[in-house]
């Protein structure tokens, strides 16, 4: 059997990158996101995934903010929630850039792709269970392309039960199997490590929730299960 090339994978995320752009399968997100589409600033269409071709590690998120990824047109890119994100990837020589501003930053990803479980900004950073089932379908397509992925981290509950959705399709898997919990690890058949960290959001941020020291541990324990040299501490 061949091995498909780096450059084939590449061509075929940006394909479905492209496919992903057009999808209007939820009235309510369509709607949502194409309110924006008047002001020529805003990408105003779903997200799709970014980052490294070759990935080991997949960051998995919720959904665009709708003034940072609903405007930029890059997963965690203009508003706060990339903010430790991007910083953490940095420190570690994953980013080649702690501060994301838009597209054509020039930022690029080592051994990481970031991605969403919900492509579409929601009304009020809320989505619905339906949407995150009618998503998951990408999310499924994404990592098919991926298939050096040896560890996810999943920032919030959401991206976390997203994570889990993909095991369910592959055997018996019930989400109250594997509970969310910042620090957790667990060892989920059918897809690889999944390790779950508070998401990044400025709320998060602002509260106390979650901090650069947090975000960073869980990352160092994800890039070793993923294979990733990263520095020491």
């Amino acid at each position: 059997m061949l091995r498909t090339s780096a450059s084939t994978r590449a061509a075929e995320l940006r394909t479905l990158s492209a496919r992903l752009c057009e999808c209007r399968r939820c009235p309510r997100l369509a709607a949502y996101v194409g309110s924006f589409s008047a002001d020529p600033a805003y990408w105003a269409r779903p997200v799709p995934g970014f980052g490294d071709s070759a990935a080991k590690l997949l960051v998995l998120g919720l959904a665009p903010g709708a003034h940072g990824a609903n405007r930029t047109g890059r997963p965690f890119t203009g508003d706060g929630a990339g903010v430790l994100l991007y910083q953490t990837l940095h420190d570690f020589g994953l980013a080649t850039k702690a501060v994301p501003v838009s597209r054509d930053d020039g930022l690029r990803l080592r051994g990481v792709w970031i991605t969403n479980a919900v492509r579409c900004a929601p009304p009020e950073n809320k989505t619905t269970p339906d949407e995150e089932r009618e998503c998951s379908s990408w999310l499924h397509a994404e990592i098919a392309l991926l298939p050096s992925i040896r560890a996810v981290v999943a920032l919030g509950r959401t991206a976390h039960d997203a994570a889990l959705r993909l095991a369910r399709a592959k055997g018996k898997v019930r989400s109250a199997d594997f509970a969310f919990a910042h620090g957790a690890t667990h060892a989920v058949p059918g897809i690889p490590p999944l390790f779950d960290c508070f998401h990044t959001s400025r709320y998060n941020t602002n509260t106390g929730r979650v901090n650069l020291a947090m975000v960073h541990a869980v990352f160092r324990h994800a890039a070793a299960a993923a294979g990733l040299a990263i520095p020491s501490p």
